[in-house]
């Protein structure tokens, strides 16, 4: 078994990949098409790194205990069950930026080439066929485009088209109008669009609801002259009911790049002069697919790091900030301390956080939290995919809750649970100075200021002398070193709290001693290692 983590790579990736994978990781190769290359390759796997060929499904996840992350170097998720990722603990990542300039410029091709006639002008002179005035095309100039779909690639195929001197309109229910008027697009409804549109390019993801989005009815309504063009999914322009409006002249040419099933090779759109079509060539540029291998490959590198991934797809949370980054070791942490302190699962956790960072999103924190905590409560690999799901199969209800300020901490984030029995259970930490240095400061309402090293014990017991002498006294016989400690209590001759960090775990038989020493109210050590 290697030392260093294994990153199997099972199907053909740009060179650039390799080189941002770098000399951490123990890359190895095999066909992912190859069943029987595939499962036992994934036994050591804590990375996969897949394109289209290769089916990630339970048998496969099954095959793979020690697997991290799955990365598909490319856009869409065909290949890969999300789902059954998501319930083995393993993060999904894809390149979802990766190819919609290629995919946009592909749009904008075969628009020019549907008008212009290219396709069959092309196949008649190869022919020996000279014929102009057959294939007169028509401008793209002072004509209205409609964009189905003003994403990511619509905007880009929006701004393109712009610059030909082109009327831009979408639909999109999901855009609000003033983010569209900021684009130069008027938004409008299907139905004007459909009416007012010259041409019309498609950028819809493939849901229940974009199924047949352009069917029958819609091409009745559209203008004779209407070039469609369809480089997003195949099946949300109805291929049947195109192919008619094709042969009966209510559309003038239709520019295709996918298919509703692929791969499509005998279609009676095939047969039709006005259609250019090509074989899903969106992502298929040289610069798309080194833009995906390099996204994968970093995102990789965070996954085995331990880090959030921006791209993972089943993980919550979205893009992270900069200035949350530094909260999410310190709430992990955090959490793992909870479950010491409780000795059990909460039926409820708040992950209170306040101060600055709430400018931003912090729900990333509350994965965090939810990581920390079941990590020492399960035996399988606790990940910030699968502990959402933890929490709901125990029962553990998690909220989050922020607030712009706190009067003690530039930031504090802090963990508040319920027991079972009904008893309250919290710690809190901040983080200090230029260097961001992790602190406890707060354990049960008690109120410390200690490092979260590995090892950490508290004990709480009523306030009498001699108590820290004692625990000192023991913990030194049994050759446990004191790094840091700290005393509060919640008033004179009240209740009292001793936090400790020490060199090396406390053995059990020494926990026990010192409860019975100091008549501890409760003896709770963390490992944090």
């Amino acid at each position: 078994m290697s030392d260093q983590p294994v990153v199997l790579i099972a199907e053909e990736l740009s060179p650039a990949t390799l080189e941002e994978l770098g000399p951490d990781f123990d890359v190895r190769h095999c066909d992912g098409a190859d069943r029987a290359s595939l499962l036992p390759a994934l036994a050591e796997a804590d990375a996969l790194l897949v394109r289209s060929a290769t089916a990630v499904d339970a048998e496969a996840l099954a095959a793979a205990p020690r697997l991290k992350v799955v990365a598909r170097a490319g856009v869409g998720l065909d290949n890969v069950d999300v789902r059954a990722a998501t319930q083995s603990g393993v993060m999904v990542v894809n390149a979802p930026t990766s190819n919609i300039v290629s995919a946009a410029e592909l749009a904008v091709a075969l628009m020019l080439a549907a008008a212009r006639h290219v396709s069959p002008a092309h196949a008649a002179l190869r022919q020996g066929e000279w014929q102009r005035s057959r294939f007169t095309g028509t401008e793209l100039f002072d004509k209205t485009v409609g964009i189905v779909g003003l994403g990511r690639i619509g905007v880009l195929v929006a701004h393109r088209l712009a610059a030909f001197g082109m009327r831009v309109i979408a639909y999109d229910p999901y855009v609000q109008a003033g983010r569209a008027a900021q684009l130069g697009v008027r938004l409008v409804d299907l139905a004007t669009l459909l009416a007012e549109s010259d041409f019309m390019s498609v950028h819809l993801p493939k849901t229940p609801e974009t199924i047949g989005l352009i069917g029958d009815a819609e091409l009745h309504a559209v203008r004779p002259h209407l070039v469609l063009v369809n480089a997003a999914r195949g099946g949300i322009v109805d291929e049947q009911a195109l192919y008619a409006a094709l042969k009966e002249g209510r559309v003038g040419a239709a520019g295709l790049d996918v298919f509703a099933h692929e791969p499509c090779t005998d279609s009676p759109l095939f047969e039709l002069d006005n259609v250019v079509a090509t074989p899903h060539l969106g992502a298929s540029t040289d610069e798309a697919q080194e833009k995906a291998g390099l996204a994968v490959a970093r995102s990789v590198r965070l996954a085995l790091s331990g880090e959030l991934v921006p791209d993972a797809v089943n993980v919550q949370g979205g893009l992270i900030a900069e200035e949350v980054r530094p909260g999410i070791p310190l709430t992990e942490k955090l959490g793992r301390v909870f479950t010491a302190l409780a000795g059990g699962v909460a039926q409820q956790v708040d992950v209170e956080v306040r101060g600055e960072i709430t400018e931003h999103d912090v729900k990333v924190l509350e994965l965090a939290a939810l990581k920390g905590i079941f990590t020492d409560v399960v035996e399988e690999q606790v990940s910030y995919v699968n502990a959402p799901l933890l929490a709901a199969e125990r029962g553990t209800a998690v909220r989050l809750v922020t607030q712009g300020e706190d009067p003690d901490h530039r930031n504090v984030i802090a963990l508040r649970g319920t027991l079972s029995d009904g008893s309250r259970v919290s710690v809190s930490g901040t983080l200090v100075g230029i260097h961001q240095r992790e602190r406890l400061v707060e354990v049960n309402g008690f109120d410390v200021d200690l490092e979260p090293t590995q090892h950490l014990a508290f004990f709480n017991y009523e306030d009498k002398p001699g108590m820290v002498g004692t625990v000192g006294g023991i913990l030194g016989a049994a050759g446990v070193n004191i790094a840091g400690m700290q005393v509060s209590r919640d008033s004179k001759g009240g209740l009292a709290l001793v936090a400790l960090s020490v060199d090396s775990a406390i053995p059990a038989e020494v926990l026990l001693e010192i409860e019975d020493a100091i008549d501890a109210v409760s003896v709770r050590a963390a490992d944090l290692d």
